[in-house]
């Protein structure tokens, strides 16, 4: 039963589901659902160079067709999934699928980059009110002893869909057109709705206090702009006026959401929860862990193509077995943690992604090729997997059961902050280091040539195609130096868990994610929102 709170109001909890074939039906559902938002969050990477033609759009508009989504996607996440809570979840689920369904297929449909966008940024407020609404569904239905492996089936989900999206999205680009990407979702999409609509029932919270718009305006305000500070910081520089504006726009924003939130009778997100370590630890990992993916594949992608002259679909096919292997270890985390308890579960997965990253670091090379960096890709994913499970939960249980749309929101804004943080932070080391260690192998290249292959490992490749005798030379030096720039950002990374690694050990949660949670407030404070 959910737990008890003098302000909420009345709590309308769906019945908890003990039929196996429903809750199975349940299960496919959601996680339907999740891949369709997952697979879209990276799947339109795979056709930059396409729409540009197509649309005659340069770089920057085409990588805001990407980003709008994950911006729309990042500040509605909290508001809409404090809004399943009480208008229902199966309603804003159904509702959610058929929101991005639509703008799947408008998108796929766009005659204009400005269609392409607003498809975009409406794909993302579906996948808004689709995300934590499917972990939410999970958690207020699932009895307690079944509750931990359908999460690990849901983490591994949302750690290995990225992957296996993107790869199908590279067989339809190159198969058949850029156009078909679009096709994937809504195909999900239609799965997903007819499964929900025969065996996902509903669930809400009924409040006698307003909706917290307040803090709803707040949250998405602070969101999309430290996200676009994140996203923008590399590309316009990190002193530039429109990223010190946004920064300070962000801070100012996150600063008014947790004074209004104190102030509250009914906020949105209480704050004050986050002195439970259960939240603090948990929300923790999975920025750190999906930071350092983030990074990895930052990383990986141009090593699979400029260094081992792959193809895209190769180059994704190639990530396979890292997205194997964390769905697996996802799905195993709630019987080890089941065993060894959650913290220690949690460590054991920090350090094992931890020794990946440094075997990565130790290992490549420019003639060592892909057999020298799986090892290291194996023990990330299997890390990665173990660690996600038992976080998961940890935030799940620090909320009650009536308000775990805001759980599986908070989860949700966790993970996109870190894969944004991630992906400027090792994206920043990868590409210092590359232009220190290139520096001094250009000394017999031109000067023009010398200043365009310091931009990048792409455009020294593409410089060499004009460098007459010393092209292979300067192919050379770039590849060496991209390695060099990955050991780099890969010690960054093995740093950054280590930093995990302790903290898990010293304030992980001290029992299992499974144990029901405690009252969120002792003293009778509200956290509806």
């Amino acid at each position: 039963m959910p737990t008890p709170d003098r302000a909420a109001g009345v709590s309308v909890p769906g019945p908890t589901i003990h039929d196996p074939r429903q809750r199975r039906a349940i299960l496919i559902a959601v996680c339907t659902a999740l891949m369709a938002v997952i697979a879209s969050v990276s799947g339109l990477n795979v056709a930059q160079p396409q729409v540009a033609v197509e649309f005659g759009a340069p770089q920057s508009t085409v990588l805001w067709m990407i980003n709008v989504y994950t911006l729309s996607l990042a500040a509605l996440l909290l508001p809409l999934g404090a809004l399943g809570d009480r208008v229902g979840r199966r309603p804003v689920l159904l509702a959610g699928l058929a929101v991005f369904g639509l703008a799947s297929a408008a998108a796929g449909l766009a005659t204009s980059a400005e269609m392409m966008i607003a498809a975009r940024l409406l794909s993302g407020v579906g996948a808004a009110m689709i995300m934590p609404v499917t972990l939410a569904v999970i958690t207020s239905t699932f009895p307690d002893e079944e509750r931990s492996k359908a999460i690990g089936v849901w983490t591994g989900v949302a750690g290995g869909g990225g992957i296996l999206g993107m790869y199908l999205s590279a067989v339809l680009v190159d198969w058949a057109n850029w156009r078909w990407l679009f096709l994937l979702p809504v195909v999900l999409v239609a799965a997903a709705t007819v499964t929900a609509l025969r065996a996902v029932p509903n669930s809400r919270e009924e409040s006698p206090h307003r909706f917290d718009l307040g803090g709803s305006l707040a949250s998405a305000l602070a969101v999309v702009a430290l996200i676009y500070v994140l996203h923008e910081g590399p590309v316009h520089g990190w002193t530039a006026p429109v990223t010190v504006a946004a920064l300070l726009v962000g801070v100012v924003a996150a600063a008014g959401f947790v004074a209004w939130e104190l102030r509250r009778a009914a906020p949105l997100l209480d704050v004050r929860l986050f002195r439970d370590r259960r939240l603090a630890s948990g929300s923790l990992a999975l920025l750190t862990l999906f930071g350092v993916q983030a990074g990895i594949f930052v990383v990986l992608f141009p090593y699979f193509q400029a260094v081992l002259g792959w193809s895209g679909l190769r180059a994704t096919l190639a990530l396979m077995p890292m997205a194997a292997t964390m769905m697996l270890a996802a799905g195993l985390a709630p019987r080890v943690a089941a065993r060894a308890g959650a913290r220690a579960t949690m460590a054991a997965g920090v350090l094992l992604g931890g020794a990946g990253l440094a075997l990565m670091a130790s290992l490549v090379s420019v003639d060592g090729g892909y057999p020298a960096i799986l090892p290291g890709m194996l023990a990330m994913g299997l890390g990665m997997g173990l660690t996600q499970t038992p976080a998961t939960e940890a935030i799940t249980s620090a909320l009650p059961r009536e308000r775990q749309g805001v759980a599986s929101a908070l989860n949700d804004v966790t993970r996109e902050f870190g894969t944004a943080l991630g992906v400027a932070l090792l994206g920043a080391v990868l590409a210092v280091g590359y232009r220190t260690a290139i520096g001094p192998r250009l000394d017999a290249v031109p000067a023009d040539t010398a200043d365009t292959a310091r931009a990048g490992i792409a455009n020294a490749l593409d410089a060499a195609d004009t460098a007459g005798p010393q092209a292979p030379a300067l192919v050379r030096a770039a590849q060496e130096s991209f390695v060099d720039g990955w050991r780099q950002a890969m010690w960054t990374g093995v740093a950054v868990m280590t930093i995990l690694f302790v903290h898990v050990l010293a304030r992980g949660p001290r029992r299992t994610a499974s144990t029901p949670p405690a009252p969120a407030h002792p003293t009778g404070d509200t956290v509806a929102g």
